[in-house]
């Protein structure tokens, strides 16, 4: 897969199986109407609800599957269908990461999360036609300084990178803002994973990545364009591989990371959490 490749699909996750979903269009960057706009608004608070409620329920000796099932229900109640369940054999309905895992983790019941480990939770929600996608680390029960500094930063990249979303800014804008923030505190930014639009299918375009590049169009933002701006920041290499399982993505150098996540509107005079928790 080239770099290009990897930018404009970010994750192996997509859309799901089920329910069958348009496939992205190779027109260009979708601008949303305003009542596909109040559809992921809603869609969005359900992904921003069910994260809250995860922060809050989870705790030392709990599994990773303990917490997929319990997002799994928690969609379902709400009204809308996991985004991830069943994409090419995915088997949850988030993804759970701890510590040197990057992205994708896959929640199995002999994954038990302990006091101290930084805990990436990612999921997404499909309602009525549109996706959003949201991603927090929680940190649990009495975690080092130098965890709650790499989780800090991680959250604080995500508002650096929100603070760029205005009509006339670019992909770059965001890019510059969260590169440079990161790179501040000491830490490095994963480059072979990115945002990406977000609506109809989980991954649209445009990528939005998270350092400057020049390998593929400065888009400007425009009003109605649907964002899911996604750092993930490593307190070592930014260099990362993927483990047996074909989808557990690591560091490289057992380094620990950190991720946060928001779909994000672009309005006429800013911008617009979605996924607010």
């Amino acid at each position: 897969m080239n770099i290009i490749q990897k930018l404009l699909f970010p994750k192996t996750l997509n859309q799901p199986s089920t329910p069958p979903v348009r496939r992205q269009s190779r027109r260009g960057v979708e601008i949303k109407s305003a009542p596909e706009i109040a559809i992921m608004r809603s869609c969005g608070q359900i992904v921003g609800t069910v994260l809250k409620e995860i922060a809050a329920l989870v705790e030392p000796g709990m599994s990773t599957a303990d917490l997929d099932t319990y997002a799994q229900q928690r969609i379902e109640e709400l009204g809308a269908t996991p985004s991830f369940k069943g994409y090419h054999g995915f088997p949850a309905a988030i993804c759970a990461s701890i510590n040197n895992e990057v992205v994708h983790g896959i929640p199995k019941s002999n994954k038990i999360i302990r006091s101290g480990d930084l805990l990436k939770v990612d999921t997404g929600a499909y309602q009525r036609g549109f996706h959003t996608d949201s991603c927090i680390t929680i940190a649990v029960g009495k975690v080092s300084e130098s965890a709650l500094k790499l989780q800090k930063v991680a959250e604080q990249a995500l508002a650096e990178g929100i603070a760029q979303v205005k009509p006339g800014n670019s992909l770059l804008d965001i890019a510059g803002a969260i590169e440079d923030y990161v790179t501040s505190q000491g830490y490095s930014v994963v480059e072979e994973y990115t945002g990406h639009g977000v609506g109809r299918n989980l991954h649209e375009e445009p990528a939005v990545f998270n350092v400057r590049t020049k390998e593929l169009p400065n888009l400007q933002l425009r009003p109605g364009m649907t964002l899911a701006i996604e750092p993930i920041v490593n307190a070592g290499s930014k260099f990362t591989k993927i483990q047996s399982d074909r989808w557990t993505v690591v560091t490289v150098d057992n380094s620990w990371s950190a991720q946060f996540e928001h779909t994000v509107l672009v309005t006429s005079d800013g911008y617009e959490i979605l996924t607010l928790r």
